[in-house]
């Protein structure tokens, strides 16, 4: 059987680091305020780069780690809700910037879930056989579509990419089982851009202003807590595994109490969650790979070590990947 195993990890993170005591200086919140409602201490914030410059710093450093000229690659997809354009594709735009000529590239869009449906995109073009690699990149740039005078989102999100290379395989690893999941009856609960259907022949008016993040937080805390429990536990059950076979869970990182809610919830040791989120905040599609690659360079991920990915984010969708490494 042809499966896909991820062989090589990568990052573009800005050099710009903002701390709680920064946000403290612009709005009315505090070091301890942020800290105890979210478990964020710093996050990495443009300096002025756009996201195509992280994600393109992401993919050539997967590719050095890879030993992979750019021209062999033959399929590239981001995971983006913040690209720089609406149109071309972030994917297009780093294909141009890595030499990528020969890839196919697009985009896909999930929010924080991002990562984990890319990746699911490109496992089945790989299992069919119509592709022997794939570059996968979730990159956000959140602090371009934040109200910076909302304490209640501002502080939340930061900005990054970090992906991997998948190639293909008949050797029993990699991507091994998954469950993607989506509740569209939710989607007002986390919006950002809305465009109304403002044109010369009708009387709907033009937004006078940037529309920002929304989101209900109770609600996402909610759902979030609820579905990773389950999609965690469903994926091990069709796996025929325990949590004790499993060395890591990687979350996402949206929230230190959601993460240990699920923790809880599952009554699996809080050691096996990799948990980064005081030093990135939320990244979105860029959590869960930044985590990962932050592992890999750590030396902490060993051939044949069971993992496994699981995010939840706008849509509202949720997705959990069981990965042999």
């Amino acid at each position: 059987m042809i499966r896909s195993k991820i062989v090589a990890t990568g990052a573009g993170i800005p050099d710009q680091v903002i701390t709680n005591d920064d946000l403290a200086k612009i709005m009315d919140t505090s070091d301890e305020w942020i800290t105890q409602r979210t478990g964020i201490k710093q996050r990495h914030i443009s300096s002025g780069e756009n996201l195509s410059v992280l994600a393109t710093r992401a993919a050539r450093q997967i590719l050095e780690r890879a030993g992979m000229d750019a021209r062999d690659l033959e399929l590239i997809i981001m995971a983006t809700c913040t690209a720089d354009y609406g149109t071309p594709c972030l994917a297009c735009m780093v294909q141009k910037e890595i030499g990528a000529d020969r890839a196919v590239a697009f985009d896909v869009t999930a929010a924080c879930s991002g990562f984990l449906f890319a990746t699911s995109v490109a496992d089945k073009f790989l299992r069919t056989g119509v592709y022997k690699n794939a570059l996968v990149v979730g990159g956000e740039m959140i602090s371009k579509i934040v109200d910076w005078t909302d304490r209640s989102t501002c502080v939340l999100f930061g900005d990054g990419a970090a992906g991997v290379l998948l190639q293909t395989t008949e050797e029993e690893e990699g991507i091994m089982v998954e469950e993607l999941g989506s509740k569209g009856d939710m989607y007002e609960v986390l919006t950002d851009g809305y465009t109304p259907a403002a044109n010369a022949f009708n009387d709907v008016p033009p937004l006078d202003k940037m529309d920002f993040v929304h989101m209900d937080g109770r609600a996402v805390f909610k759902f979030a807590t609820k579905k990773i429990v389950e999609s965690v536990n469903r994926v091990l059950d069709q796996a025929g595994l325990t949590p004790e076979d499993i060395k890591y869970f990687i979350p996402h990182q949206a929230n230190a109490r959601i993460i240990d809610v699920a923790v809880s919830k599952l009554k699996i040791p809080k050691e096996k969650f990799y948990v980064n989120i005081e030093r990135y905040a939320n990244t979105s599609s860029a959590s869960i790979p930044t985590a990962l690659n932050e592992m890999n360079e750590m030396g902490m991920l060993q051939k044949g070590d069971k993992i496994v990915l699981c995010g939840f984010g706008g849509g509202l969708s949720w997705g959990t990947i069981l990965i042999t490494w």
